[in-house]
């Protein structure tokens, strides 16, 4: 019987072996050549992030001038103590709907920087030039305001923000996937722009109640945050989700339909735009007009994009559940990890058993092999759709060495959440007679959990037992066991493992598809140029 080796083997260097006969310059240049193109991609990237730093910290700087300026200095301070109470819950709400399959933190940062700075600023900038415009062309200051509010603060803070969106989608592609990555950087971009205007918004209203002499429950300031932090803290998120929904579900379209591509993220934008014009323009309806929009659109709006959300997040884990047990018959991973890491309990439970047992780096570790076994079965699933790209063997074979080298800290963590959250099954009497010494009762029997591993009646050893030699065993040496020599697991004819099976070289699983559905095999099998991945 064959031995896999500790670590997947990697494909052979292109180039061959360092003794294969080719000129000593030939190589040279050749070395030389792959240093510096991946030189030119990594020094780009390296700009591009420094450039993108510099244009966030001089529009937050710009922006923190400008607020500032207008509030006074003790009405800023008190706007920003009251705008950023909300922001916490906001952002944990993001971050719990992401946490099947969570993004880089580098992406999260810049969604919530630009909101906040990038976006407002030129909200601010041409909110006041387009109202001031209109202003001057009409002579009259109160319609240009009601204008302003109404056409063109939405139109121009939506495109602002869905900027970011955007710009995640084209350069962050690897990590911008489906409907919960929309919904997640277009609401924690809304989330940092709120921030932002509720400073503004409430530092004017502290500076009016400062000349007024108002305080208490009867001060604009009150007023202004019952409506904007206590009411509506969601509004922007809710208006900017929209956008975030139509990228999303142009990232499930895959590579191809462009024109689809193009006019779902478009159709999501121009429903935002509404969405904030009709809101903004409540005041003017009439005097309970805020309230009847409140109720009538935005409660409901808020409760449908919710469901949705958790909708999305509840199919995310079937589809963990779903993709990854061919990896785990072909050996990558162990038989109870699907199960676990589709459930976000044992998920928790994994993390806090390695860091009980194993310390804070280890349930780290646990989290990383959690997030790489989510993007691997979503990558499979697109890849059985028919919308993987042309790097699909690359990045299955990426995600499958970083679970390989977590596997000693990760599994042991992974068994322990899916003992303890294995549901109950029923025991009922087999409908053979009874053998040996145990007698079944006729009719169904109490539930009872079946762990995996451990002591216990069920894995007792002698005839009958669920786990152990002896005859009639599930598992281990012995005529009719499920597991062992000649059963479905191990060497010989069998359903998975190594010889004749459903799964590896040889199976009959897929044969001829767009995209190979096979895993890279088990552990330990060739993979590369000259290895039989992928075909018969």
């Amino acid at each position: 019987m064959a031995t896999s080796p500790p670590f997947p083997p990697h494909p052979p260097h292109p180039g061959g072996p360092p003794g294969d006969g080719a000129p000593r310059d030939a190589r040279g240049w050749r070395r030389w050549g792959s240093v510096l193109g991946r030189a030119r991609p990594r020094t780009w990237g390296r700009l591009r992030y420094a450039a993108l730093i510099t244009l966030l910290t001089l529009s937050g700087l710009v922006i923190l001038a400008l607020v500032r300026e207008q509030t006074g200095t003790e009405g800023f301070l008190v706007g920003l103590g009251l705008a950023v109470l909300p922001v916490p819950l906001l952002v944990a709400a993001f971050r719990w709907l992401d946490r099947v399959d969570p993004g880089p933190w580098r992406n999260l940062v810049f969604a919530f920087a630009w909101g906040a700075c990038a976006a407002a600023l030129i909200a601010i900038i041409a909110n006041s030039f387009a109202t001031r415009w209109i202003a001057t062309a009409t002579a009259d200051p109160s319609g240009a305001d009601t204008l302003g509010a109404t056409v063109i603060a939405p139109v121009v803070e939506e495109s602002a923000k869905a900027a970011a969106v955007l710009l995640v989608f084209l350069f962050r592609r690897r990590d911008f996937t489906g409907v919960v990555d929309g919904v997640v950087i277009a609401g924690l971009t809304a989330t940092g722009f709120a921030f932002t205007e509720n400073i503004l918004y409430l530092g004017n209203a502290f500076g009016t109640d400062q000349l007024t002499g108002d305080t208490g429950i009867a001060s604009v300031t009150a007023a202004t945050f019952f409506v904007r932090v206590i009411m509506s803290p969601f509004a922007h998120p809710l208006f900017t989700v929209l956008t975030g929904i139509g990228f999303g579900f142009a990232a499930l379209g895959g590579t191809g339909r462009h024109l689809r591509r193009a006019l779902l993220p478009l159709g999501g934008l121009l429903l935002a735009m509404g969405m904030h014009a009709l809101w903004n323009g409540s005041s003017s309806f009439g005097e309970f007009g805020f309230f009847a929009v409140y109720a009538a659109f935005m409660v409901p709006s808020f409760g449908l994009l919710t469901w949705l959300a958790v909708w999305t997040r509840q199919r995310e884990l079937r589809t963990v559940r779903d993709e990854l047990p061919v990896y785990a018959a072909a050996g990558w991973l162990a038989p109870a990890e699907p199960f676990a890491l589709g459930s976000m309990r044992a998920r928790r439970l994994a993390r806090e058993y390695a860091g009980l047992h194993l310390g804070r780096p280890a349930a780290r570790e646990v989290a990383r092999y959690e997030a790489d076994a989510t993007s691997l079965a979503f990558l499979r699933h697109r890849g059985r759709q028919g919308r993987a790209g042309a790097d699909f063997p690359v990045r299955e074979r990426e995600l499958l060495d970083e679970l390989w080298r977590r596997k000693d800290v990760a599994r042991p963590a992974l068994a322990h959440a899916a003992r303890t959250t294995a549901p109950p099954v029923p025991v009922t009497a087999p409908p053979w007679p009874p053998y040996g010494p145990y007698v079944y009762a006729p009719g169904p029997q109490p539930y009872a959990r079946t762990p995996s591993y451990g002591p216990g009646p069920a894995y007792g050893h002698g005839p009958g037992t669920a786990y152990g030699p002896g005859p009639g065993a599930a598992y281990g040496p012995g005529p009719g066991a499920a597991y062992g020599p000649g059963q479905m697991y191990g060497p010989g004819p069998q359903a998975h493992g190594q010889g004749p099976q459903a799964y590896g070289p040889g199976a009959a699983y897929g044969q001829n598809p767009a995209y190979d559905p096979r895993p890279a095999y088990g552990p330990g099998q060739s993979y590369g140029p000259g290895a039989t991945y992928g075909q018969r």
